[in-house]
């Protein structure tokens, strides 16, 4: 059998057609989100009957069984050309982890089971078109968690001179020293109970201008800052929107092309016949003059 070649349009053994056909792509998916909701199911163990628990469990072993053969059947016919592909790759190690026997050392990677309804991330056009977009969103996304770290610390360390020397536990507590202070700061950028647990509790330990200093980091840090992670996302969708659409549109004009190749091809055939067809006619009008 041919080495696949991870070319969806293309085909080089029934094999390759049938795990990439519609109908076995459909099966997956259905499987994986039926699996995802019986892993739901599951963490109601303590209040199921043991038989339907037992059932439940042996269903999401078979699932497990049919992922593996899944696996398999791809490396049989890609092979080595299964792990060009970065999804596949995520496919492998989530299945990997699934076969994993169950037991007290094993329990964490056991509970990553759940993990396989995130294979639905590329096998659903949409969800993989937008997860993609996420992707190459991560390196403008780092620079901008870069500078909220940096407006952070600074002003983890503002708030730990200014609030931190004190007798007040609980302000203590918020601004004692640099990690708590960055903890609540973190808290307050969130706006997560920002005004009583946090701001009200510097006001009344003698700092009645210390919402001016919350107020400011709130506008940078969460106004401005994290906004810019919504333009990132947008900007990065818009991109694959377009990226998406441009190709759509490659395929109508190749398609067009096609049938304005074959309409003339057709016009050339249409007009060689008529041609004939004239010679035949002055074939026979010389014949009937003669």
């Amino acid at each position: 059998m041919k080495q696949g070649t991870l070319d969806l349009e293309t085909s080089h053994s029934p094999l390759e057609t049938a795990i990439e056909g519609s109908f076995f792509r459909n099966f997956i998916t259905t499987l994986i989100i039926v699996n995802a909701i019986i892993l739901g199911v599951l963490t109601y163990e303590s209040s199921l009957s043991p038989g339907f628990v037992a059932s439940l469990s042996w269903f999401d072993q078979a699932v497990t069984i049919i992922f593996a053969g899944e696996i398999a059947l791809k490396l049989i016919v890609y092979r080595l050309n299964f792990f060009r592909n970065g999804w596949n790759w995520f496919d492998f190690l989530v299945v990997g982890i699934s076969l994993v026997p169950g037991g007290a050392a094993f329990s964490v990677l056991r509970a990553l089971r759940v993990l396989r309804v995130l294979r639905l991330l590329h096998i659903v056009p949409m969800m993989r078109r937008i997860t993609e977009a996420l992707l190459n969103a991560l390196p403008g996304m780092g620079a901008i968690l870069a500078v909220l770290a940096l407006l952070t610390y600074v002003g983890a360390v503002m708030a730990t001179n200014m609030y931190g020397n004190t007798d007040n536990p609980e302000v203590v507590e918020l601004f004692g020293d640099l990690p708590s202070s960055a903890y609540s700061l973190f808290q307050v950028m969130t706006m997560d109970g920002w005004r009583f647990e946090v701001v009200q509790k510097v006001v009344d330990d003698g700092h009645p201008y210390a919402p001016l200093f919350f107020l400011l980091f709130i506008f940078v840090a969460s106004f401005a800052v994290l906004n810019l992670f919504i333009a990132l996302i947008v900007d990065a969708l818009a991109e694959e929107q377009r990226a998406a659409t441009d190709e759509l549109l490659d395929e109508i004009e190749g398609e067009m092309d096609e049938e304005f190749e074959t309409a003339d091809k057709e016009r050339e055939q249409i007009i060689t016949m008529l041609t004939e067809l004239k010679k035949d006619i002055a074939a026979l009008k010389a014949e009937r003059s003669d």
